[in-house]
């Protein structure tokens, strides 16, 4: 089904994979990567890249502390066309105002600084970037992990948002060239098989292995013409579940039509190879192999196909208890499901920016026809991505049969992805069309006793699977009457609702600043050296951004670094909240006391809180992963690596030292109350260094540990002195 090639490849888009021999010099450059990166990077060096973006995008759970960071630093106008959107916090149920106050602060914002204002309920951030951002040959940051519209032709990357503030003074996102990794489609999928199926496939397929972490992937190959746009959409939007960097295809003449059907054909640029180009590895996808597929809780990655499950549901399912238990000390009968017709889900969503597109739901109403739902526990609830992929379902009469099958059509919003809206019950099993199924998102508080498991499918299964009763189902068992729709854009629905004020910022214009939104703390330059105390010490061998700063419940509270800090790690490590407060408050004596172990000086040394963590940073982009624990006090993560760049980035952004252990089996060596004391780490810094030795007390017994900060440049080197990227501006 999947096959990865870990060495040099050569490809040329009108001819496959080629030999070596017939690639010339420098091949790397032919890549359609290598073409969108170098188009946008200013630095005059092919491989330390500056790229400027064409466009930004941020929801309604990041882009209050953006602009607070950017108005902070200088700013007084969006230099490019930035859109905030509202498909987060829309709901507004939680926290009184706020949810409402920080919309009426986008609005006001957009107006103040010339930008667009979607308003809640009209689109799903991905949604929107799609229909009204993306171009061809373009380059979009957004605020959220899943900004992908490689599909469209337009390299998307998701990071924390001080990379968005650096974009909004000017300035660069600063990157070391990426290796380009191509994902060569071949054959034709079968009915019932969906981009879900594909996407969770690939992701089964290099996730654990890192074939692909921090890499581009480059889509093309013979069976690419066989895919709709809204197929490759599902299956580029997964792509952030890889830990790649981003993604780009091939064009051709079906995007070209979506861009002429959305009123943008300027927006369209054919987009291949330069002849033969090298690439460093492959992904070959024979497309009618794949099967209909799950991803068991708690990871996309933990893929199979459904009738592989479906087989060894006993022991399938008993290992996810065993999972539970181990993580979580809770006994959660997942066997229960199993039924004599198989096994049965409690819940069905089909949602978001991964399963709210036009082709899903479509598709989704032609396999559940009449519908077997009745009443009972299980249901069915839909989201459209966006008011126009609604207004077209109303138009054709999918909404209609969809709701007369027993289906729930919702609004335009993003809050079942990170548990803001259709929560499961308690032990609950939830197959979902959305992007992830971490064992803190979705509603879940395992620390609690509250524990929901979520399994990712197709709309396709998902909706034979309700059409069976909620017995979980491969699509392709009956699924020969899926036509396909033609999908009618209307532009009103955004005309008549959406502010367009990119170049016409009013200056005057009053920003308006409810009473949630707060500025950020001051933070204090980098010392000469640096003592830590490990306030948290997780030794789970992947640690999600759920976990180290919930969603959910805490979206509210973005807006408010200091009510948002109180969350901290809230469901992996309850005292570290607790701890942090009690290090941050110590006396003079008790930290000289701490110091005289290692002779150190006060007046020379930073003293902050650190996490230790295998592999930090899966998952969501948001900075507050980072700032919270900045908020509170914290100076360095010590990590085995980093499960992403954005979550690294983060850290350094918000001043934070992203140390890793040269020797991982260190790791065993820290505690929760270790001290690590790191002398000379601001000359290294200043001189380019990036190996430091540190000395580590656990437990009265001294230990020599060797760290790195990896690779850094100088404008990063500098946000870490100055203590933060707020500070950093403030001082050019």
């Amino acid at each position: 089904m999947i096959k990865l090639i870990n060495e040099k490849v050569y490809y040329s888009s009108s001819r496959g994979i080629v030999p070596a021999g017939e690639a010339g010099k420098d091949a790397y450059k032919n890549t359609i990567a290598y073409s969108i990166l170098s188009s946008h990077n200013v630095s005059g060096n092919d491989q330390e890249l500056q790229i400027k973006f064409d466009a930004l995008a941020s929801h309604d759970i990041t882009y209050v502390g953006i602009i607070q960071t950017a108005r902070a630093s200088g700013m007084d106008h969006f230099p490019i066309p930035y859109a905030l959107t509202n498909c987060h916090n829309s709901l507004c149920a939680v926290g009184g105002t706020i949810n409402e106050d920080d919309h009426v602060f986008g609005f006001t914002a957009a107006k103040k600084y010339g930008g667009i204002f979607v308003p809640a309920h009209r689109a799903v951030i991905h949604s929107f970037a799609r229909e009204m951002l993306a171009a061809s040959g373009n380059m979009i940051l957004g605020s959220d992990s899943h900004t992908r519209y490689g599909a469209l032709g337009c390299m998307g990357f998701g990071e924390g948002g001080p990379e968005l503030v650096k974009q909004l003074l000017s300035r660069t996102y600063d990157v070391h060239r990426p290796e380009v990794i191509l994902i060569d489609l071949e054959g034709e999928v079968r009915p019932g098989v969906g981009p879900h199926d594909v996407a969770l496939a690939i992701v089964g397929a290099v996730f654990k292995n890192g074939f692909v972490k921090n890499k581009i992937m480059e889509f093309g190959g013979s069976g690419l013409k066989n895919l709709p746009v809204d197929f490759r959409a599902g299956i580029d939007v997964m792509t952030t579940e890889t830990a790649c960097l981003s993604s780009i295809w091939e064009t051709d003449d079906e995007i070209r039509a979506y861009y002429e059907n959305h009123r943008r054909p300027e927006a369209f640029r054919a987009l291949s190879t330069n002849g033969v180009a090298e690439y460093d590895g492959a992904v070959v996808i024979d497309l009618s192999t794949v099967e209909p597929m799950i991803a068991l809780p708690f990871h996309p990655s933990n893929a199979y196909t459904i009738r592989e499950f479906t087989k060894n549901a006993d022991e399938l399912l008993g290992n996810i208890e065993s999972e539970i238990f181990d993580s979580f000390g809770l006994r959660v009968p997942m066997r229960e499901k199993i039924t004599s017709r198989g096994v049965r889900a409690d819940q069905a969503i089909i949602a978001g920016c991964a399963g709210g597109t036009f082709d899903n739901l479509t598709a989704a109403a032609d396999i559940l026809g009449e519908g077997c739902l009745e009443p009972s526990a299980f249901h069915l609830d839909v989201y459209a991505g966006s008011q126009p992929i609604l207004s077209a379902l109303l138009e054709n009469g999918v909404a209609s049969r969809l709701t007369s099958a027993g289906a729930v059509i919702k609004t335009c919003f993003c809050g079942p992805c990170f548990g803001a809206g259709d929560v499961p019950s308690n032990f609950g099993l939830s197959i979902r069309h959305s992007t992830r199924n971490f064992p803190n998102r979705d509603g879940s508080k395992p620390r609690e006793g509250q524990m929901a498991s979520v399994a990712l499918m197709d709309a396709r299964s998902i909706a034979m699977s309700a059409k069976n009763g909620g017995i979980i189902t491969p699509a392709d068992e009956g699924a020969d009457e899926i036509k396909r729709y033609a999908y009618h854009y209307d532009p009103k629905i955004y005309e008549k609702t959406v502010y367009f004020g990119v170049g016409k910022p009013e200056k005057d214009a009053k920003l308006v600043l409810g009473p949630n939104i707060t500025d950020w703390p001051s933070q204090q330059a980098l010392k000469d050296d640096l003592l830590l105390e490990v306030a948290s010490y997780i030794t789970d061998e992947v640690t999600t951004t759920d976990e180290l700063i919930p969603s959910g419940e805490t979206s509210s509270y973005r807006s408010n670094p200091l009510r948002l800090a109180e969350f901290t790690l809230s469901r992996k490590d309850p005292g570290y909240v607790g701890r942090m407060k009690k290090l941050k408050g110590y006396s003079a004596t008790e930290l000289s006391e701490k110091l005289a172990a290692f002779g150190a000086d006060p007046e020379k040394v930073t003293f902050g809180g650190a996490v230790a963590a295998k592999k930090p940073g899966d998952g969501s982009a948001r900075e507050q992963a980072a700032s919270s624990q900045r908020v509170l006090g914290g100076t360095a993560n010590v990590a085995i690596e980093y499960a992403t760049k954005r979550y690294r980035s983060n850290l350094i952004n918000w001043g934070m030292l992203p140390f890793t252990l040269a020797d991982p089996a260190d790791f065993g060596k820290f505690a929760v109350g270790s001290l690590l004391y790191v002398p000379g780490v601001k000359e290294g810094l200043e001189k380019g260094e990036s190996d430091f030795e540190g000395k580590l007390l656990t437990e009265g017994k001294l230990e020599t540990v060797r760290l790195s900060l990896g690779r850094l440049t100088k404008d990063e080197r500098d946000i870490i002195l100055r203590g933060c990227l707020i500070n950093y501006y403030a001082a050019k």
